[in-house]
């Protein structure tokens, strides 16, 4: 009589999670429920603290430094988000479509590079750079102005309340731009060249082509970028940080950096525990959005 074998147990591929689930667990999960369990309490980050349940959260409803630092966050997102996706949009199909083809892919690398570059440097050494160069005295902006006879165009960019927040925008876009602009020729690899083959033949102009072909082909990367770069619009620290320190006079201030003044500054933290726990929901569900939208689009589109 034939005795039957049982196959070997197959390993729990749940295994392979454990590692990446247990970080998570200790650098976001509860680092994140410590903080908001902060948040109920009048604590100044030493001695015994005071729960004041959401007194913290009545307070930021109604402070005007908050909800104005959120405003400034939305203006980061069109620097950071809106204007890097649109303009490396166009820059990544000029490369891929116009330079990689008529000068070879060694250019067109040459140039991904240089565009990304900024996204290598740290944001420290950016800021320091960039805070000389906008400087009121000696600036190389202002020193340009000079030499071309505009000198009533000089400004202090970084210490005038009414164009500080340009100029922060202004170094984000710089500092942001390589990211889409990698992610973006990274897609345009992958489109089918007969598509674009079909169009030519069709008469359609680069911008019909880049238009009904292009935009169509690699929207999963696009919604990959404007989710990824509004999230770094959101919490966005260093730049402000090193530029400006919120200033002047609370004009560039953003929620991550009015968090930190509550923190270290003002000794508030119970307050800015409340701030950070505000902008991570706000965060986690434009997310939660963003990939659900995804989603659909994707189902749709299948």
């Amino acid at each position: 009589m034939k005795t039957r074998t049982r196959p070997a147990p197959q390993p729990s591929y749940a295994l392979y999670l454990l590692p990446g689930g247990l970080a998570f667990l200790a650098v976001i999960v509860v680092p994140f429920l410590m903080n908001t369990g902060v948040s109920f309490t009048d604590w100044q980050g030493v001695g015994d603290a005071n729960w004041i349940g959401l007194d913290n959260y009545r307070r930021l409803a109604e402070d005007s430094a908050f909800w104005e630092s959120f405003r400034h966050s939305l203006a980061m997102v069109v620097a950071m988000a809106v204007i890097p996706t649109t303009v490396g949009l166009v820059l990544a199909a000029a490369l891929f479509d116009f330079v990689g083809k008529h000068f070879g892919s060694r250019w067109a690398a040459v140039l991904r590079a240089c565009f990304y570059l900024p996204q290598v440097l740290p944001i420290a050494v950016a800021g320091i750079v960039w805070s000389w160069v906008l400087a009121p005295e000696g600036g190389t902006v202002n020193e340009l102005l000079a030499a071309v006879g505009l000198e009533s165009l000089q400004q202090d960019w970084l210490g005038d309340p009414d164009i500080a927040m340009y100029s922060v925008m202004a170094v984000m876009v710089w500092v942001q731009l390589g990211f889409p602009l990698v992610i973006f020729m990274a897609g345009l690899g992958r489109v089918d060249p007969a598509l674009y083959e079909a169009a030519e033949l069709d008469g359609a102009s680069w911008w019909r082509r880049f238009w009904h072909v292009t935009l169509p082909q690699i929207r999963p990367e696009i919604y990959v970028v404007m989710l990824w770069c509004t999230i770094a619009a959101l919490k966005v620290f260093g730049a402000v940080y090193v530029l400006t320190k919120g200033g002047p006079g609370g004009a560039t201030n953003v929620p991550s950096y009015f968090s930190f003044q509550n923190f270290f500054e003002k000794t508030q933290v119970g307050y800015g525990s409340a701030v950070a726990t505000v902008l991570t929901l706000i965060i986690m569900a434009l997310a939660i959005v963003a990939l659900r939208l995804q989603t659909r689009a994707e189902d749709e589109a299948q």
